[in-house]
């Protein structure tokens, strides 16, 4: 039993270890070719939104938007991979477990 305990407190403590990496990387996703880029964190937090003036266009919000709205989609994907690339050696695969926090 405490083999056990052992086991659970370093996989834990690499957990919190796995999710300070993760706060402190940054993925970007754009769309556009690069009109409008998006920054997020490896949790999943926006951290910035840069467009380029050539996306702007009075006559056409609706295009821009999708832009943006591509953009995020495309930051989250890297975020997810991130996330998988960095928890997924620490909980081994157990997420179908049903455990707490994996």
């Amino acid at each position: 039993m405490q083999q056990i305990m052992q086991q659970a407190q370093k996989m834990q403590q690499q957990v919190a270890q796995a999710q300070a990496e993760l706060a402190a990387a940054e993925v970007t996703g754009s769309a556009g070719g690069g009109l409008v880029s998006v920054v997020m964190t490896g949790l999943g937090e926006v951290k910035s939104v840069r467009i380029d003036p050539k996306a702007v266009d009075p006559e056409d919000i609706e295009s821009l938007e999708d832009l943006v709205i591509a953009a995020i989609r495309n930051a989250a994907e890297e975020q997810r991979e991130l996330t998988e690339a960095k928890m997924g050696p620490v909980t081994g695969g157990m997420g179908g477990l049903g455990l707490p926090g994996f």
